[in-house]
């Protein structure tokens, strides 16, 4: 996957964010966690593998995030769109992009090489990949963790903020994102907006998660796969203040 453009989304939300207000900011992509901004620690894991041409850096204010990030010819720091599905759609009619596309947030500090590693390798043919973790082995690491959990026959996931996009084909289901793009927290809003028979299946668990997102992709006209991930921390992003005590501590541990 040599040549694959990665993206960092690194915008901020309609009004005020509590956690950057906590740190005197108005970009959450700016506060300060293990003695650097937010943004920098995904950054720099994208920069140091050697899976990625160019690192894309997404923002409504990207010079003030560019003065936060390492000088790098492979980095482009970049005005975003209004929302994250509408920022994605815009790449789509960009002929400066390389694709496929690596998704992630300025809010995954945790990421690492071998978490990039592991979930491009275990890419299929797909035209979207979606990192998730499943629940028992985030709760065996982090028993109190609060995360938001979708629940199947095969058992609980929940998002890992990392995403594979193969090409333009994957534009009318970044559409139908951005009609739901306000609930992407509240994972029956999503699975409705995708029909529903895949909300009623998944509300009786008559489905594993694989079959769910067939059955989703079918109806949009991609294929989608699910990219279950060994490490539980991939599911660990920075929302709130308890998030940003427990990634301090687990930075505190890597060390």
């Amino acid at each position: 996957m040599s040549g694959t453009t990665a993206v960092v989304l690194a915008g901020s939300r309609p009004g005020s964010d509590p956690l950057a207000a906590a740190f005197g900011t108005d970009l959450k992509a700016l506060v300060p966690i293990g003695g650097k901004p937010m943004v920098r620690w995904p950054v720099e894991a994208l920069l140091a593998s050697p899976r990625f041409a160019e690192v894309r850096v997404l923002a409504q204010e990207p010079e003030r995030i560019g003065e936060a990030l390492p000088a790098d010819p492979r980095l482009i720091v970049q005005q975003s769109a209004a929302t994250i599905a509408a920022t994605l759609e815009r790449m789509c009619f960009d002929p400066t992009v390389h694709w496929p596309l690596f998704v992630t947030t300025a809010d995954h500090v945790l990421l690492n090489e071998g978490m990039i590693d592991e979930f491009c390798d275990l890419v299929e043919v797909a035209d979207i990949a979606i990192g998730v973790v499943e629940r028992d082995n985030l709760m065996r690491r982090l028993p109190n963790s609060q995360r938001t959990w979708i629940r199947f026959r095969s058992g609980a996931y929940s998002g890992a903020n990392m995403f594979l996009l193969g090409g333009k084909k994957v534009l009318p289901a970044l559409e139908l994102w951005r009609s739901v793009e306000q609930d992407r927290k509240k994972g029956w809003a999503l699975l409705w907006a995708f029909g529903p028979a895949n909300l009623l299946a998944a509300v009786l668990r008559l489905r594993t998660i694989h079959q769910i997102l067939d059955r989703i992709g079918r109806r949009v006209g991609v294929s989608v796969e699910a990219v279950d991930l060994s490490d539980p921390l991939a599911a660990v992003d920075v929302d709130k203040l308890s998030d940003h005590d427990l990634v301090e501590a687990l930075l505190a541990e890597r060390k």
